[in-house]
């Protein structure tokens, strides 16, 4: 058994300059984002234990920037807030995979 019920990671690699990465289309900035949103919200709780972090290179650079939810495997690409926003309240929260979202 997982020690989280949600387990995020944001790919916030940063590779050299010019070459295609998440961080450098806002991953880092997103993902303290959703840890804050996640807080705020307090939908982190014993029965729904969600931990939001960061991760290397996830190696899916060309759909970035990407996140994976486990213990599903989820992979999404993102643009804004909003995706994020999206992501948070229908799977974290609600369990329900964001389609137009997903890898």
């Amino acid at each position: 058994m997982s020690h989280f019920d949600k387990h995020v990671f944001f790919c916030t690699n940063q590779r050299g300059e010019g070459e295609t990465c998440c961080n450098n289309l806002g991953a880092q900035r997103l993902r303290d984002y959703a840890k804050d949103k996640v807080k705020a919200l307090g939908i982190s709780t014993e029965k729904n234990r969600i931990r939001i972090n960061s991760a290397g290179c996830l190696d899916h650079c060309d759909y970035g920037p990407v996140i994976v939810v486990y213990p599903e495997a989820v992979w999404y690409t993102y643009v804004d807030e909003s995706d994020i926003d999206e992501i948070i309240e229908s799977h974290l929260k609600n369990g329900k995979v964001v389609e137009r979202l997903k890898i």
